[in-house]
């Protein structure tokens, strides 16, 4: 479904098959994030999506232009804006939102979504004081395709709360486990401080 993101563009989201075949030889991490990682974590489609997400870690951003060798990439930089993502170029830490498409005249399909790490650690970028271990980020569905774990895509999905975040905690929150819940809960309380999600953990 085509939805447009004035004044850049409409957005064809790839399927999640599409970018797990993209990606496969990466030879990096990577997960499935935003909206669509919730829906896989509770195993059902919640809401239409204008977009779908791709995390990977800064330190791995040239290998995640390789894999989308041939296509148009285009950095949020400054946030507001896009400007074409030079091959090789190192993007700097306040840069972590990249719109990709196979051509010019084609909608925008994939987001990546930089995100900051320290050895063995993710590191949040809305907040340094909140991470965890890589090999804890993510769980894999059944095709092999890595996912974000919802606990994490709730905290960054906490700074707004849009009705669509609301929609997707409500999802999320009964398929929650306690140490999920629990981190999720200090993660809130540390960022944001009081929170309305952290209550109902």
């Amino acid at each position: 479904m085509r939805r447009l993101h004035a004044p850049f563009g409409p957005w064809d989201p790839a399927p999640a098959g599409e970018v797990a075949a993209l990606f496969e030889e990466i030879g990096a991490p990577w997960w499935l994030a935003g909206g669509i990682a919730i829906e896989l974590a509770v195993g059902r489609r919640l809401r239409a999506h204008g977009d779908i997400d791709v995390m990977v870690l800064r330190r791995d951003q040239t290998r995640a232009q390789q894999a989308l060798r041939g296509w148009e990439l285009w950095a949020a930089d400054p946030p507001g804006s896009l400007r074409p993502w030079a091959a090789g170029e190192p993007l700097a830490p306040g840069v972590h939102d990249i719109w990709c498409r196979p051509g010019p005249d084609a909608p925008w399909r994939i987001q990546l979504m930089l995100e900051e790490s320290e050895g063995a650690a993710w590191v949040s970028r809305r907040d340094a004081r909140v991470s965890r271990p890589l090999d804890a980020l993510g769980f894999t569905t059944g095709d092999g395709t890595p996912v974000v774990v919802p606990e994490v895509q709730l905290h960054y999905k906490a700074k707004g709360v849009r009705p669509k975040d609301e929609l997707d905690f409500d999802a999320a929150l009964p398929h929650l486990a306690r140490e999920q819940r629990r981190w999720l809960a200090d993660a809130l309380t540390t960022t944001y401080g009081a929170h309305p999600w952290a209550a109902r953990l």
